[in-house]
């Protein structure tokens, strides 16, 4: 199972958002670093089909990013994870298992199982109007894995956490890495040093670094704040 990255481009207008980036991402956890504006969000967007590149392809084994079977095999929690206030939990994850074609039986149980995974069983039959931001991202992290995905991609999962929620967040991403390709972009370095089995670093839409935390040959923040120092 691979993630091709094919020479990727976007532009608008006189601004590079993502500068040709080319790349394969095979199962495990990568981790996806840049301050904000280094073009993590468009590169996310593009791998999951909402943009379409100016240039460059995307295929996940020889399936194109446009193809319905791609779709299929993707979940998404997006920077900002819309919901209906008004449902409960469950019903939310039923709604999202009936849009993404799974028969009911089966959806059932598989949102049963998500919601002690992400440890929401006891609020399964609250409004989600009444979770705390915790809750809700780990709702966010069921929904994107409801059909079995071969390919998740989270863009900023921890931000507005408190740090039991953080560690309990990454502990469960570094779970889900270990039967499918797991994207994590995040700002925040200590959300993926621990669990990424592999680090991309990205400033000003390229590529600045990809290698694991011992690669880099001191301390992953230190090195970090140095690459990022008048963006941070």
């Amino acid at each position: 199972m691979e993630l091709i990255l094919s020479n990727i481009r976007k532009q608008y207008k006189d601004k590079v958002a993502v500068d040709t980036l080319s790349t394969t991402i095979k199962p495990g956890v990568t981790g996806l670093l840049g301050a904000n504006g280094a073009g993590k969000t468009t590169l996310m967007r593009m791998i999951c089909g909402i943009l379409r590149p100016t240039e460059g392809s995307i295929s996940l084994d020889d399936r194109d990013v446009s193809d319905e079977l791609y779709r299929d095999a993707l979940g998404y929690l997006p920077q900002d994870f819309g919901y209906y206030p008004n449902f409960t939990g469950r019903d939310f994850l039923l709604y999202i298992a009936a849009l993404k074609g799974i028969e009911k039986s089966s959806a059932n149980r598989k949102a049963d199982d998500l919601l002690k995974l992400v440890n929401l069983e006891d609020a399964a039959k609250k409004k989600i109007g009444t979770y705390s931001g915790g809750m809700k991202q780990r709702l966010g992290i069921a929904q994107a894995v409801i059909n079995n995905p071969k390919l998740i991609v989270l863009d900023e999962p921890t931000a507005g956490l408190d740090p039991k929620e953080r560690v309990r967040f990454r502990n469960l991403i570094a779970e889900l890495g270990k039967d499918s390709i797991v994207i994590l972009s995040t700002h925040i370095v200590s959300d993926v040093e621990h669990i990424a089995d592999r680090i991309l670093m990205m400033k000003n839409g390229r590529f600045i670094y990809d290698g694991t935390r011992d690669d880099v040959g001191m301390d992953l923040e230190e090195f970090y704040l140095k690459e990022f120092s008048e963006e941070l």
